[in-house]
């Protein structure tokens, strides 16, 4: 077996990391140090690097540690190892054991995985989908993110078409803003706080210091009717997919399909370049129940289920990749 050197992240290591993430086969700008740290003051990062005998990164870690338990960095959608683009797979079961067995004899006694989608990977990448059947891991939630697979002829239903021609009879238009200011403050937050009692994931100012670092990734698309918002969606595009992180509108929504008609341009025009749209996720009560509402809405543009894992892996079981490879 191969040795792998295990290094805790350090701000030393922040061009390596985020090189090395650049040229990664599974990850996005969320991977960054510049993402991962804007919220650092939430979180024990517990981030690592993991070397080969060459010294050369191999696969890194985004993490963040609780008591005794390592998680995949819990202020990020995503996570998971990220692997270099030529890693093989014995190289991840070596990776993998070596990481564990660090973990074990360093008082961590569980590690949550919480996968990247497999529409995000830039080459096959699901290494840790088998070894966590190996590992005896216990899958404790499953999400169903809706995509629409923009290389397929899609199509939108009757309801999405209505709504599309309602927004056009009444001559809605769409701006992409470099400010966020309106969609929070009028549409996003009034909405959240009514619904649901909550507050988006980013403050307005953690959405503007994250656009003012990836500027070409965070976009922010407005719907007006005579001048007045009424509509938006924050965008996160990454290489091969752009993903709807907050969608939202005012009450005029069942009237004007504003919405409908904002996707219908960013679907058809502004990302048809990609390979997907991502919506994102209709469930709540951690993975167990679907807002039917709102999957009926995103199937409506053409979006099909796949899902993202969440893995619970005791350390102690890193033994159970010993005879793997025969």
């Amino acid at each position: 077996m191969k040795k792998y050197r295990i290094q805790k992240y350090s701000t030393e290591s922040y061009r390596l990391w985020n090189e090395f993430v650049a040229n990664a086969k599974n990850a996005t700008f969320l991977f960054h140090r510049d993402f991962i740290e804007y919220h650092s003051d939430r979180f024990e990062d517990y981030s690592l690097l993991i070397f080969d005998e060459k010294d050369k990164v191999k696969a890194v870690l985004p993490a963040n540690k609780v008591g005794n338990a390592l998680h995949s960095h819990q202020g990020l959608t995503y996570g998971g190892l990220v692997f270099n683009q030529k890693i093989k797979l014995q190289d991840v079961i070596e990776i993998m054991y070596q990481l564990l067995e660090f973990f074990n004899q360093n008082a961590i006694s569980t590690l949550y995985l919480k996968q990247l989608p497999s529409i995000y990977h830039e080459s096959p990448a699901d290494e840790l989908e088998y070894l966590n059947f190996i590992l005896k891991s216990k899958l404790i939630r499953r999400d169903s993110l809706s995509v629409i697979n923009l290389e397929t002829d899609f199509e939108f239903s009757a309801s999405r078409a209505e709504g599309i021609k309602k927004g056009l009879n009444l001559g809605l238009e769409i701006k992409e803003e470099q400010d966020f200011d309106l969609f929070w403050n009028e549409i996003l937050v009034p909405n959240l706080n009514q619904k649901f009692d909550t507050n988006p994931v980013h403050s307005l100012e953690e959405i503007r210091y994250l656009k003012s670092k990836f500027p070409n990734n965070i976009r922010q698309f407005n719907v007006y009717n005579n001048g007045k918002i009424i509509a938006g969606t924050t965008i996160f595009e990454s290489d091969f997919v752009a993903h709807s992180q907050y969608i939202s509108a005012d009450d005029s929504k069942n009237i004007t399909g504003s919405l409908d008609f904002l996707y219908d341009r960013l679907i058809t025009y502004t990302f048809r370049n990609k390979k997907y749209l991502d919506f994102g996720i209709s469930n709540e009560n951690q993975g167990q129940n679907i807002n039917q509402g709102l999957l009926f809405w995103k199937e409506g543009f053409g979006a099909r289920t796949i899902v993202q894992n969440f893995y619970e892996i005791e350390t102690k079981n890193y033994t159970l990749l010993d005879s793997i490879l025969i």
